[in-house]
Order: C-alpha cells, then sequence, then structure tokens
C-alpha cells in the first residue's frame, strides 16, 4: 500500500508523463480544431495598444471575454498566443497590465507552454477559469509584423463568430483596371485576403465604408472615396471571384484589419456569387506628397495654409517627433496616454495612413520648445490632433516623454531603384541605382563629384536604412557589381529631404563624370540614430556684452583669423569692440555627436594648448535689417566636449576623445577666444543676430533646420543687447519670415 504522502508524487510523475506523451506528437502537428477534452478558446490582443500586433492577452470561452494572469508566463507563452493569433513569431511579453486592465473572467493563471503548443488551452495551467489573481496582473505579447506563410484561419466559435478578431495571413489591394494597373501607388482595386495561402475576395454584402477606411489606412492612404460600381460588376461577370468565408465589421478606427471583428459567415451561392453580387472594390485618396499635383501652373497664386502639426527628427518618411503649433510657437506632446488611436490621427492629418506605432519616450529625440499637450484623447475621427481632448491642467512634462509616431505610407517601389554593394553589412556600400537607358533598365554607380552628407542622407532613406553616417566620394574598397561599374547619374544634389535620389537635381541623360565610377563611385553607410544639435536660445540672451580688448591680448585669436580684416592694420596698443556671449549647445538626438576627422588628422593648436577636432564647427553672423552681412565671427576648429552632464563620457584634455554625449551640453564660456564678433566697424542700430552649429553639414544629423538660431540685437555705441532669440523652425512661418537672413541653415556652403 501506498503511503499517503506518495500520492501528489505519483500525481506529478503521471502529469510529466502527459506531458512528454504529448510532446512526442507536438512535431507532427495537429489536426484542424483541438484535441478531444480541451477546452475550445479563440484569443485576440487588446487594451491600450501602441502597435496594432500587440496588446493584452484576451480569451473567449464559454461565451465570455476574459484574460490571462502573468503568474509563469514566458517568451515560450507569448510564442504559442502569437502564432495561435497567425504572427510568425513572439517579439516580447509584459507581465503587471502594461496595456490597461481587462474586465470579466481570468481564464488562465500559472501558464507554462513549451513555444511548441498549438493553442494556449493545451499548455499547462491551473485549469480554465482557476485564478487567485487581480487584473492588475493581466499580460501582454508584442507579436512580429510578419504572418504565417499559408496560415489558414480556424472558426471554432461559429455561434459567436462576430466578436473575433480577423486573422489572415495577408491583406492587398489588387489593381484590376488597366487604368489603375501601372499606377504607383495603387489606390484602387479588389481587397483580398491570403488564407490558406490563397489569396481570396470578400464579399461586398456587409461592406461598409468604415471597413473602406481601415484598408486604405493600412496602405498608407488617408481617406477614401467613390469609384465606378458599374466597370468592376461586369468585370466580376467575367471572371469568376474566389470568395473568403467570412464579412469584415470595422469601426473605422483599427489600425490594421487584423483588429476589426470577424463579420458573419458568407453563404456562397452556387454560382460562386455572394449576397451583394461581387467583390470587395476601395479606392483611396492618396496625401498630396503621393499624388501627382493637378494645376501646376498655378501652384504659385494660392498661398498654402501653415500645417498646425508636423514631424520632426525621424529616419523615415512618416516617421517622427509630433510637435504642435500654438499660438505662434512649435511645441511637443507629452506621451501620458499617447495610443495608436491618437498617433493615427495625426498620421492621416499629415497625408499618410493609420499609424503603424505609437512611440513614447522621446523615442525619436527630443523638442526644445513648450510641451502644448498632455493626455491626449482622441475619437480617432478628429481632422487633426489639435481637435482632440487633452488635460489643460495637467503639467511638468519633460522632454524626455516626447511623443512620436511612425506612419503606414504608401508603397512606391523607392527601395527597388537603389542599392548598397560590396559593403561588410547591409548598412553600407557603394551606391548602384537601377535607371533606363535604350529601352531596358540597368544598374549603375553614381558620380561622386560633389557627393556629401544630404545626398546620402536621401539614399539611407530611401533604403529604410535610417539616417547617413557617413558619405564617401571613392570606394575602391568596396567591390560592387563589376556589371554595375559605369555612372548612370551624375551632377546629384539633393536637399536632404528627397523620398528618393532620382527626386533630387541630377544631369538626367547628360552624364558628367570626369573621375567615372567603379572605384570612384559615390558610397554610404548609413545608421538607425543620428545625433541632433540645438543652440540654447536663453543663454545667448542672458550673457551677451561688449568688450573693449587690446590688440596685444589678441594675438591666439588672430592666427586663427578671429578678428575682421581691418584688424591686420591695427597698432598693437589700440583696441577692438567685441560682441561677447556663451554658446550652450546640447545633443538632442539619439547618438552621439563626434567629428568627421579620425584622431590622427586632429589639429594642435599650440597657442590654445589643445587639439581641434573640426574644421569649421559654428558661424556667427552680424545682419543689417534687410539681411545683408556686415560683421562676422566662427569657431574655425572646436574642441569638443561634454561641459554639463550626468556622466561625462568626452573631454579634450591630455588628447582625450572628443564628441557631445546624447542629453549633454557642451558650452562655451563668453570669456574663452573666438567667442564674438568683432564689431570695431559697425555703426549704432539695430541689427541681426545668427548663429549656424555644424554649417557644412560635416557630420550627419537627424534634423538641421534647428541649427540655425537667431536673435534681434540693438547697439547704441555704447551698449548692446540681444532679444526674441529663437532657434529655426521653432516659430510659425508668418513669425519668422519678419527675420531677414536665412529661414534655416539648408544652404549650401560646398
Amino acid at each position: 500500500m501506498l503511503a499517503p504522502w506518495s500520492l501528489p508524487y505519483c500525481f506529478t510523475i503521471l502529469l510529466g508523463l502527459l506531458k512528454l506523451c504529448r510532446a512526442q506528437y507536438e512535431q507532427l502537428g495537429y489536426p484542424h480544431g483541438y484535441p478531444q477534452g480541451y477546452p475550445e478558446i479563440q484569443l485576440r490582443l487588446a487594451g491600450d495598444k501602441r502597435k496594432h500586433n500587440e496588446g493584452r492577452v484576451e480569451v473567449f470561452y464559454d461565451g465570455e471575454w476574459g484574460t490571462v494572469c502573468d503568474d509563469d508566463f514566458s517568451i515560450h507563452s507569448a510564442q504559442v498566443v502569437c502564432r495561435e493569433l497567425g504572427y510568425l513569431e513572439a517579439v516580447s511579453w509584459s507581465p503587471s497590465s502594461k496595456y490597461g486592465k481587462g474586465e470579466g473572467r481570468i481564464w488562465f493563471d500559472n501558464v507554462q507552454c513549451t513555444g511548441k503548443e498549438k493553442t494556449l488551452a493545451l499548455c499547462m495551467s491551473n485549469g480554465i477559469g482557476v485564478s487567485d489573481c487581480k487584473h492588475t496582473e493581466d499580460v501582454g505579447v508584442v507579436c512580429s509584423d510578419k504572418r504565417i506563410p499559408g496560415f489558414k484561419f480556424i472558426n471554432t466559435m461559429a455561434n459567436n463568430v462576430e466578436s473575433l478578431n480577423i486573422q489572415v495571413e495577408d491583406v492587398r489591394i489588387r489593381a484590376i483596371l488597366s487604368s489603375y494597373r501601372k499606377r504607383v501607388p495603387v489606390t484602387e482595386g479588389y481587397v483580398e485576403v491570403k488564407d490558406g495561402g490563397k489569396w481570396k475576395q470578400i464579399c461586398d454584402a456587409e461592406w461598409t465604408k468604415h471597413n473602406s477606411r481601415v484598408i486604405c489606412g493600412m496602405f498608407g492612404f488617408p481617406g477614401e472615396r467613390k469609384y465606378n460600381a458599374r466597370v468592376y460588376k461586369m468585370f466580376a461577370r467575367r471572371r469568376k471571384p474566389n470568395y473568403w468565408d467570412y464579412s469584415v465589421n470595422c469601426t473605422g478606427n483599427e489600425a490594421h484589419l487584423s483588429s476589426c471583428k470577424l463579420g458573419h459567415a458568407v453563404a456562397a451561392k452556387a454560382n460562386s456569387t455572394c449576397g451583394g453580387g461581387t467583390p470587395v472594390v476601395v479606392s483611396c485618396v492618396p496625401g498630396r506628397a503621393f499624388s501627382p499635383t493637378p494645376m501646376t501652373g498655378f501652384r504659385k497664386a494660392f498661398r498654402q495654409e501653415q500645417p498646425l502639426v508636423r514631424l520632426r527628427g525621424g529616419a523615415i518618411v512618416g516617421e517622427g517627433r509630433v510637435e504642435v503649433l500654438k499660438n505662434g510657437e512649435w511645441g511637443t506632446i507629452c506621451d501620458d496616454n499617447w495610443s495608436l488611436l491618437s498617433a493615427t490621427v495625426v498620421c492621416r492629418e499629415l497625408g499618410f495612413g493609420s499609424a503603424k506605432e505609437a512611440l513614447s519616450g522621446g523615442r525619436l529625440g527630443q523638442g526644445m520648445g513648450p510641451v502644448h499637450m498632455n493626455e491626449v484623447k482622441c475619437s480617432g475621427f478628429e481632422k487633426s490632433v489639435t481637435e482632440c481632448f487633452f488635460n489643460k491642467e495637467s503639467l511638468g512634462c519633460s522632454h524626455e516623454e516626447d511623443a512620436a509616431v511612425t506612419c503606414n505610407v504608401p508603397a512606391m517601389g523607392f527601395q527597388e531603384r537603389l542599392r548598397l554593394s560590396g559593403g561588410r553589412n547591409p548598412y553600407e556600400g557603394r551606391v548602384e541605382a537601377l535607371v533606363e537607358r535604350n529601352g531596358s533598365l540597368v544598374w549603375g554607380t553614381v558620380c561622386s563629384d560633389g557627393w556629401g552628407t544630404m545626398e546620402a542622407m536621401v539614399v539611407c532613406r530611401q533604403l529604410g536604412l535610417g539616417f547617413a553616417s557617413n558619405a564617401f566620394q571613392e570606394t575602391w574598397y568596396w567591390p560592387g557589381e563589376v556589371s554595375a561599374d559605369p555612372v548612370v547619374m551624375s551632377g546629384v544634389r539633393c536637399s536632404g529631404t528627397e523620398m528618393s535620389l532620382s527626386h533630387c537635381l541630377h544631369h538626367g541623360a547628360h552624364l558628367t563624370c570626369p573621375k567615372g565610377g567603379g572605384r570612384n563611385a559615390a558610397g554610404v553607410s548609413c545608421s538607425e540614430t543620428a545625433p541632433d544639435l540645438v543652440l540654447s536660445p536663453q543663454v545667448v540672451e542672458q550673457t551677451t556684452y561688449m568688450e573693449d580688448r587690446p590688440m596685444f591680448m589678441l594675438q591666439c585669436a588672430y592666427e586663427e583669423n578671429c578678428l575682421s580684416t581691418t584688424s591686420s592694420k591695427t597698432p598693437a596698443n589700440s583696441y577692438r569692440r567685441l560682441l561677447r556671449f556663451s554658446s550652450q549647445i546640447h545633443n538632442n538626438g539619439q547618438s552621439d555627436f563626434r567629428p568627421k576627422a579620425g584622431r590622427h588628422s586632429w589639429v594642435w593648436h599650440d597657442c590654445h594648448r589643445h587639439y581641434h577636432s573640426m574644421e569649421v564647427f559654428t558661424h556667427y553672423d552680424l545682419l543689417s535689417l534687410n539681411g545683408t552681412k556686415v560683421a562676422e565671427g566662427h569657431k574655425a576648429s572646436f574642441c569638443l566636449e561634454d561641459t554639463d552632464c550626468i556622466e561625462k563620457r568626452y573631454e579634450c584634455a591630455n588628447f582625450g576623445e572628443q564628441g557631445i554625449t546624447v542629453g549633454c551640453w557642451d558650452t562655451y564660456r563668453h570669456d574663452i577666444d573666438c567667442q564674438w564678433i568683432d564689431i570695431t566697424d559697425i555703426k549704432p542700430g539695430d541689427y541681426i543676430f545668427q548663429v549656424f552649429i555644424n554649417p557644412n553639414y560635416e557630420v550627419p544629423e537627424s534634423d538641421y533646420s534647428n541649427n540655425l538660431m537667431k536673435c534681434r540685437c540693438r547697439y547704441d555705441g555704447h551698449r548692446i543687447w540681444m532679444y526674441s532669440c529663437h532657434n529655426g523652425g521653432s516659430l510659425s512661418t508668418e513669425t519668422e519670415e519678419s527675420f531677414p537672413g536665412l529661414l534655416n541653415n539648408q544652404v549650401t556652403h560646398r
């Protein structure tokens, strides 16, 4: 007879044997449906999402939706959840109701999966409905974007089908009419879903405008429009459709079809047509940047309104930190309660589709102005995020909490027109372009004459590889495709904001490239992150003063050309009048600002006793009110280091590494050499003072528009004042235009 204490031990052995028996058959795969004896469940991702493929895990069982407790949950369990939902794999999982607290029953607790189970119901747990958890312990998962090839939707809940989310392998808009087949992007056609490896049409019997809105948003379009239904009915009669088994039920606010609810099962008639008689068709309206512009000749006659929302700091089109215009000044949005719904309002407002991701925590760099909105809550149908509810009383948000978005953009095919060849990794290489020559498409190189940071930025953006980290005018160390050695593009000049290299100015068919292609072709290296330098306007205002300094005390500055040209004729015992100020330069980006030149090529300045790592780092200009330059100064070369920082990494002393760490300041005090403009020869009056950081674009940054700072300046012959100081792009266009000079630092110094 077994002792009483041995019963639990025997039970544990039996459970282990059962698990082993199950495991040996798992590799064979279960047939559709579930083995007998296990509860039939369906899953969905719910809650406060920031991506469509993430959320709180919810389980449908016994006619009721419930949640899963985070006790014993692991990445293996997340893997089972994601694969059951049709995603390729799990990326991560989150405990403690990260996506908000659910409602109803907690169906599973102490879930332990091997990762191979076909359904969460097959994993070890306390048993369905047996839990001692609260909804503060609801678990969430993040799944991969990619769906399982050949994934077949299985509906085991026929009586409650309308409460389930859509699970399909893929979705597309297929152009049907010949007039739309050659258009890029594809804006009109059948909506088709891939289920079980086969493309199928959807019956239009229960299709609504809300469904069309979701489809268009998925493919990068802000809205939908009417189409000629008669033509599509004729086409459907000629070619027999292959219908999907279900209808679709969207609210219009979903970021992706997979977040919509499954509609009723469609009963196909004998002639394979559904109740409405035709497959679903959508016709989408592309945003301004993705559609041909009508009335080109009349463009100058109409002044385009200043947008209220913009994106900054993003590496690719449709991505960036969200900034809003209020009282003539640009500011940011705090990420408290920032959701996919609010992010989608921003995306559609800017001419993109629905949001792929709502980013938080200053992920795409920090802004510099005020934080205009906090705790934003949108219904989803607002024309602008400025119409959404937000908490006007909630203060105290820092720029570390700046909200950002990644939007769905139309597939323009730009990536297929460019490639990097010969590099050590996918982020670097010789630039090779696909162009049409004599009626056929050929690959070739890009002439490197004048090739620089702005051109490299466009290449990296076009290929979806982030920001440029370097632009190369020689690529002999990267053996590319020999067949692509001939030059196919020359004279390329970009502003840095183009979506494709072909949009930049270039010579066209009349190529001119003295050095030729091959080893002298243009090359790039790309990076997912970039620095972003911004000068503090407040520090300039607060530290400005005037000093008369004897010439004999300015010998070092004279050697560095930090005085005006008339100083060469000034006796040693006479004075120069200097406009002095402090510069506090902050790195707001996502990576450290490092000098382009390696330390082997830094220049030692004996007078100032340190190495200079950049030939030109800052320009200082004094302009008349009509924009004419009347005086100038510059830091001919700079010693870059962390002056104000929690944890300093860069220091010039003792031939140390130079740079500015993310989140740190590099401060140049008003009392150091060359931190001035020589105003000895100017007359009293009103002027504009302007500063350029990194004026030659030697080091790539995520945003060059804020590298310019401007102030109004008044000089009465005895004293000098700075006021209305601001960074480029921080004020409305109307206010900015009242300041003469450049609107930003998009000027060619090359």
